[in-house]
């Protein structure tokens, strides 16, 4: 009776892993098609490249950017909670469950929200409910949001600078064949901040999946098996396939009407900022960075050139995506409870 016991509760723990993969997968479809807008807003907006044509070159660069490294991944599965040990497929199912949630209703408004701050908040919120106070290492979330919140600010402060050192050194140049050469150099551009955003943002569902396994039993330690970074990379490919057309509008031309020079500061700038979060294992927003980046060539232009109406709304929508879904994730691990 008691190995039938045992067999019924591995079978239901099973299938409790498999729905955290399947949803993990999910947000990071989601992920990708809520996020194509950073890497080809700009070089759309510009004409540099083809709408068709840059998701094609996105989804590429984005599966061999996810590719490159697991020291996100490993952030956002150790990073949070005081101990993997501590947390369970519900807890993950719920925070995956708020992300979501969260990521879909901004999309569908076109409001240009943060995947990282949703995963964050939801697996705050049902980390809290679930476990209390506790179960959070609040040093490691401090790190995390601490640089979710500076990396948009240091796009911006970069932005500047790098639009002041392509105002200096093209000063002279024929604004036409100026405008050529930087559609070329988009092109590069693009394919940069496509492999920076998939080196980033990828990891964080390995990270939730190798949180998942780990706690389950399934793996004897932290590490991102091959298989869950292939998976990973594939789902945010695809979903970049998919193309976020109403988000692409927002980014590419309600924050400043950018042109082939400045597009292409504003993506060498962010890939520079996300790939460096990438190389501290930091994870950041990249459609925060992006934003930050084109406020920052934007204000190198003309301070009033930047629809900073459209900023604020943008930041106050940064500034409620980790709250709301942390009560999300809350919410749905109450459900998740009652239903399992």
């Amino acid at each position: 009776m008691a190995e039938l016991a045992a067999m019924v509760q591995f079978v239901e723990l099973e299938a409790m892993i498999i729905l955290v993969i399947i949803l993990a997968l999910i947000f990071d479809f989601i992920n990708g098609f809520h996020d194509t807008a950073n890497a080809i807003a700009t070089s759309v907006s510009t004409r540099a490249l083809q709408p068709n044509h840059a998701v094609i070159l996105v989804a590429g660069c984005n599966f061999f950017g996810a590719m490159v490294s697991t020291g996100v991944a490993k952030t956002i599965g150790g990073g949070i909670v005081s101990s993997p040990n501590i947390v369970d497929e519900k807890v993950i199912i719920a925070a995956l469950m708020g992300a979501i949630f969260w990521n879909l209703l901004t999309w569908y408004f076109g409001i240009p929200s943060s995947s990282s701050h949703a995963l964050i908040g939801g697996l705050i919120g049902a980390v809290l409910i679930s476990v209390g106070l506790s179960g959070l290492n609040w040093q490691g979330v401090g790190k995390i949001i601490l640089a979710l919140i500076l990396s948009p600010a240091i796009a911006l402060v970069t932005g500047i600078i790098i639009m002041n050192i392509i105002f200096r050194l093209f000063d002279k140049s024929n604004p036409h064949v100026l405008n050529d050469n930087f559609r070329k150099l988009q092109r590069v551009s693009a394919a940069m901040i496509a492999f920076s955003n998939g080196s980033n943002d990828a990891q964080k569902s390995m990270g939730i999946i190798t949180l998942a396994l780990f706690s389950g039993g399934f793996i004897a330690e932290f590490e991102v098996p091959m298989f869950v970074k292939v998976m990973c990379a594939a789902a945010m490919a695809i979903g970049t396939a998919t193309g976020g057309w109403r988000i692409i509008k927002t980014v590419g031309g309600k924050i400043f009407k950018l042109e082939p020079p400045s597009g292409f500061a504003a993506d060498l700038n962010s890939s520079s900022v996300v790939f460096g979060a990438t190389l501290l294992n930091l994870p950041v927003s990249t459609t925060h960075v992006v934003s930050g980046s084109i406020m920052g060539v934007g204000t190198a232009n003309r301070v009033n050139a930047v629809r900073w109406g459209t900023a604020r709304q943008m930041v106050k929508a940064w500034s409620m995506t980790i709250p709301i879904t942390a009560a999300i994730g809350a919410s749905a691990f109450a459900l998740v409870e009652f239903v399992f």
